[in-house]
This record gives C-alpha cells, sequence and structure tokens, in this order.
C-alpha cells in the first residue's frame, strides 16, 4: 500500500495487520463490503468512533496510530450493509486466545549468533512432532516449545538434523493436531506464542537442526473463525471474501476452501508461507494435503480442478526458489505426481520434495503382513526403486507418521501385534522397516516416540511416555546407528547419500532382498543392504557383490544390544570370491537372522 506523502500525518507502514514501529503502530484489514473501520479494544472501552481507518484502494483500509504499541489487544470493528461486526485481524500475529482479542506483535527478537546453514536435502533426517504431546512434563497442560526445547538434545544425540513441526497456528481451545487453523499467523497460545516458538528456532539451530513447519492452506476453521463472512458479505450462504462461495468450497473439514483465485487471498497465503521462512527463520515449509489445493476432491479427477490452486503453490515455490532456494518445501499430495516436484520452467509445482505414498504403503504392508509368504517383495522393490523426476530426494519416505499411526491405524508394532507391541515380532519387523527408510534413496522421517517403541495410536491428549526411552535404550541406540550411517558420519557408508540404487537381488520364496546404494561408488561408498523379510535364519546366505576384497558388516539389526531378545545372529566380514553372482563379479556369503537387515561396506581407500 502507498504511504501518506503528508509530512503532518503519520507514515502509513507497508503491509497488513498491525505494524508496529518506533513511533506508532499501522493498522491495515481488507474488508471490501464494509462502509466504514475503526479499531476499538480495551484502549478506548470499545468505542468505534475514536479510532477510524481510512479506506484506500481495492477495499483496503488503514490507520496509523502513535499510542497504540506492541502489546495492545484490539479488534477491527466494521460498518457493513448486514450490520455491525466485531472481527479479530486476519493478519494477527499474536491473539489473547482462538476466540479472544488480536494483540500488536512484539517483533523485537534476540537471535544472537544464528547463522544457521541449512543441511543438503541428501543429508536431512527429519524427526516428525506435535508440540503438545512431545514433550509434556505438567499434567495439567499441553506441552509447549519450551518444553521441547530441553528434548532438543536427546533429538541431537540421536543425530537429527531437522524436524517436522505439526500445525502450530492458533487453533480453538488447548488440544489438537493442528489441522484446524482458526488465527493462521498466530502460534498456539498454549504452545508458548511467537517467542517461544522462536526460541524453539534458535535453540535447534544450535544444534544444528533445521526447523520445518507444517502449514495448512487447503482449509482453515471450522472453530472460531473470524474469517468466516469476515466484511459481512458472502454468496449462497458460504465463507465471504476469503472463501469460496460455490462447490469450489466443498473439502472433508467443511465448505472452508480459501479462494484461490482472489488476488487478496492469494496474497494472504503467500504472506504467510514467506512470514514463517523469513521473519521466524523457519527452514521450510510441509504443506498439508494440497491434493485438496490443485483438486476439490483430492483426486485426479480432472472436471474437478482448481488450477488457481496450482497456481498459488507454483507461485510461493517460485518465490522461495528465488529468494531462498536452500530452504525446503514439502507437499502432501501422496497421489505419486512427480508434476508436484517438477521445477515450475518444466510445466511443474515446484516443491523440493513429497511423501511418498509409493513407498509408505507397501512397505507397511510388507511389515503388518502376518504370514511370510504372503509378503510381496516385487512391491517392497518396486516401492525401493521409486523415484520422482529422476531425484531421488524429491520423495519423503517413512513407516510412521501422524496419519499413519491414527485415524483408525496405529504403529507399526501395534499393527504386528495388538496389545503386545514390546514383543519380539513387532520389534523385529519394525526395526526391518526403520532399517529400509534409513537405507533407501529418499529423504528419511520418522515420528516422534518412533525410536523408543511407542505403542498404540497418536493422540493430542497423550504425551509421550519418556521413561521409554531409558526402558529400550537399545532401539534408540538402534536409530542412533542407523542415522550414523545414513549421514555417513563415520565416512564408511557415503553411498547412503547418493542418487544411485540397484536391487541386486530378489529371493520371492525366501523372501530375501540385496540392494546396493552408490553416490560416487568404490571403498567407502557403494554400499550393500541385505534383508531378510521372513522368520528364518541363515547361517551362509550367498549374494553377489560388486568389487572383490573385504567386506564389512556395519550394521546387525540382530544384535542384542539392540534388544535383549534379539538373537545377536553371526553375521561376521566376509572376503569376496571371484565369480558372478546376481549380475554382479564377485559375491560373498553372510549369516542372517530373521527380519533382520545387514548393512555392509568396504573401507575407505
Amino acid at each position: 500500500m502507498p504511504a501518506t506523502d503528508s509530512p503532518s500525518a503519520p507514515v502509513l507502514q507497508a503491509g497488513m495487520g498491525a505494524l508496529p514501529h518506533e513511533n506508532g503502530t499501522t493498522f491495515r484489514v481488507w474488508a471490501p463490503a464494509a462502509t466504514a473501520v475503526a479499531l476499538v479494544g480495551p484502549f478506548n472501552d470499545w468505542d468505534s468512533t475514536t479510532h477510524p481507518l481510512t479506506l484506500e484502494a481495492d477495499g483496503y483500509w488503514a490507520a496509523d496510530f502513535p499510542d497504540l504499541g506492541p502489546g495492545t489487544e484490539y479488534k477491527f470493528h466494521l460498518a457493513t450493509p448486514t450490520g455491525e461486526l466485531q472481527r479479530n485481524d486476519p493478519y494477527a500475529r499474536e491473539v489473547t486466545h482462538s476466540a479472544g482479542n488480536s494483540v500488536v506483535p512484539d517483533p523485537t527478537f534476540e537471535w544472537e549468533d544464528d547463522q544457521f546453514q541449512m543441511p543438503a536435502w541428501n543429508e536431512l533426517v527429519i524427526y516428525e512432532l506435535h508440540v503438545g504431546t512431545f514433550h509434556a512434563p505438567d499434567p495439567t497442560r499441553p506441552g509447549n516449545f519450551y518444553d521441547a526445547i530441553e528434548k532438543l538434545d536427546y533429538l541431537e544425540n540421536l543425530g537429527i538434523n531437522a524436524v517436522e513441526i505439526m500445525p502450530a497456528t492458533e487453533f480453538p481451545g488447548s488440544l489438537s493436531w493442528g489441522y484446524n487453523p482458526a488465527h493462521p499467523f498466530a502460534i498456539e497460545t498454549d504452545y508458548g506464542g511467537a517467542m517461544a516458538f522462536k526460541e524453539f528456532i534458535k535453540a535447534a539451530h544450535r544444534r544444528g537442526i533445521a526447523v520445518i513447519l507444517d502449514v495448512v492452506y487447503n482449509h482453515f476453521g471450522p472453530g472460531d473463525l473470524d474469517l468466516w463472512q469476515f466484511d459481512g458479505w458472502s454468496e449462497n450462504d458460504g465463507g465471504g471474501i476469503y472463501f469460496y462461495n460455490d462447490w469450489r468450497a466443498e473439502t472433508p473439514w467443511g465448505h472452508n476452501r480459501p479462494d484461490y483465485g482472489r488476488d487478496a487471498v492469494r496474497r494472504y497465503i503467500r504472506d504467510n508461507a514467506l512470514m514463517w521462512l523469513e521473519e521466524y527463520r523457519v527452514d521450510g515449509l510441509r504443506c498439508d494435503a494440497i491434493a485438496h489445493i490443485r483438486n476439490v476432491d483430492g483426486t485426479s479427477d480432472a472436471s474437478r480442478d482448481l488450477p488457481e490452486g496450482w497456481s498459488l503453490m507454483r507461485w510461493i515455490n517460485e518465490e522461495i526458489r528465488a529468494t531462498m532456494p536452500w530452504k525446503i518445501t514439502i507437499a502432501e499430495d501422496l497421489l505419486g505426481n512427480e508434476y508436484i516436484t517438477r521445477a515450475p520452467e518444466h510445466d511443474g509445482q515446484g516443491f523440493s520434495a513429497q511423501w511418498d505414498a509409493g513407498f509408505v504403503y507397501p512397505i507397511r504392508d510388507a511389515l503388518v503382513t502376518p504370514e511370510d509368504a504372503d509378503r510381496n517383495m516385487e512391491a517392497v522393490a518396486q516401492a525401493i526403486r521409486n523415484v520422482y523426476n529422476g531425484d531421488a530426494f524429491q520423495r519423503v519416505i517413512y513407516t510412521e507418521s501422524h496419519d499413519e499411526v491414527a485415524n483408525g491405524k496405529a504403529r507399526v508394532t501395534e499393527e504386528i501385534m495388538p496389545g503386545n507391541a514390546a514383543s519380539w515380532f513387532p520389534k523385529k519387523r519394525s526395526t526391518l522397516g526403520a532399517a529400509l527408510v534409513f537405507t533407501v534413496p529418499g529423504i528419511p522421517m520418522i515420528f516422534q516416540g518412533q525410536t523408543m517403541l511407542a505403542d498404540g495410536s497418536f493422540s493430542d491428549d497423550q504425551p509421550l511416555d519418556w521413561s521409554r526411552a531409558e526402558t529400550h535404550a537399545g532401539l534408540v541406540r538402534l536409530y542412533q546407528d542407523l542415522i550414523g550411517l545414513r549421514r555417513n558420519l563415520s565416512g564408511h557408508t557415503r553411498g547412503l547419500l547418493g542418487q544411485s540404487v540397484d536391487i541386486s537381488h530378489l529371493n520371492n520364496d525366501d523372501k530375501i532382498l540385496a540392494f546396493i546404494r552408490r553416490d560416487q561408488g568404490g571403498p567407502g561408498d557403494t554400499t550393500v543392504v541385505l534383508c531378510n523379510f521372513a522368520d528364518r535364519a541363515h547361517p551362509a546366505y550367498t549374494i553377489g557383490l560388486p568389487r572383490g576384497g573385504h567386506w564389512r558388516v556395519r550394521f546387525n539389526s540382530d544384535w542384542e544390544g539392540y534388544d535383549q531378545e534379539f538373537g545377536n545372529f553371526e553375521s561376521i566380514d566376509t572376503q569376496a570370491e571371484d565369480g558372478v553372482y546376481d549380475d554382479q563379479p564377485f559375491h560373498g556369503t553372510f549369516g542372517l537372522a530373521p527380519y533382520s537387515v545387514l548393512i555392509i561396506s568396504q573401507e575407505p581407500e
């Protein structure tokens, strides 16, 4: 918005919402159906005559007030053809609570020496967490960002270098997954608000951990939603200026899809995305259910497409790529559409990566299927090979996420043996799945509690039981070892950082599979992964090897140090023998335990 040139008038700041500056605060709101707009709050006893806003172009209203600084509670009072309305600021950076007042934010924050460098995407290891349940030491309230900071050392020691935060913007009440945003620009009050989130980001960065925030643009609300019929205008009893008011409004969460075709709404969503990346120094965004942004039903039915939704997300990705190309954007689409992660200049939407349904569904199926004979190793092989646009790191791979451990589903261990998730079969097969997550090409992700054998299903009112980290310290070590190998921290497994995967051995009768990972190739790089998906041990199992020489077992998921019930089956180093096997020039023999994975490589030269 243009600033006024009059020397006697306050200087209006550019931007939307409450914009504090050294001489006061500029307030700006979009309300095209309003005939008058004023600022009200405790500061003027809610009197709509004392602090009027002036109409600018295109339905925007603004004013600057020298006496209202950070901490001021306020609302907008709108005179409209349908009556007098009081509304919270759509751009409110802070609210007293979801049904309370907007608050002028304090823009000052001491980032100190924060010069965080985003890890390369082929080095990322993501830990998805829910702030309210990740660490909640006080049983009378949900966990907040200050509580979460207390567990960052645990994540750092585990080897995690990125956390993905489930949506943390203001929602009704104190318990939620976060996918019902009431105030998209404000951090949830019960999580500590904006300052707590910034402190969390600063603390994470000090430990080399990137912060990725889950954002929800496929719908807003439905509860405590002042955006609904914001300035009194609507059609078909729809949501008004921020929403579609016809068949395009329909979502699985209500008739509350934003109108991606309105310029002001497009800017609203774009401003939101850039705010997290710029003001909060967030390192990436995970965009929830974008299939419902590009299509009314979240399907591939072209007759129900929303081309303006597609172009909106592409525009946001283009802005991020142009100004902050090291920051990652992750899509949840789950329809296997490679155009989601294709570059905009090649007709793509421009996301950096996407959650890969082509991995999680077949791999979980293989893990939870009761009978070994029914495991589909061809499907497992295809899940390992799956790739988008020829780039292995355009996909995020996992066996557990918030969606996969709730909504009628449960933890992998619970699915394998309901009510007895800590027994041998669940532990063996779930860790087999974890080993795949960290050795298959892609960006690996685990869900909170997975390392400590959390059981049951995820719920926003059941905090993690951190005593399990001690009870299952061996399994925590297993994940730590896998993450160290995935990130090549010891210099022996650089191939796990590479693009290449070659499924060299597939034995569907015995349910055994081996694949070769390479970055540049050679000792210290080429890595062989051998997986047994059956309850049968093999004292001497032969597979092809790509090179001669000595091959070392870097990881054996059956080691008794990981769990006292594991068999500690002997799987030792071997000297490769001449002779073609599995189309490889050499071969070697390894002991292979039931439901186990070996990671094998040579010493660096």
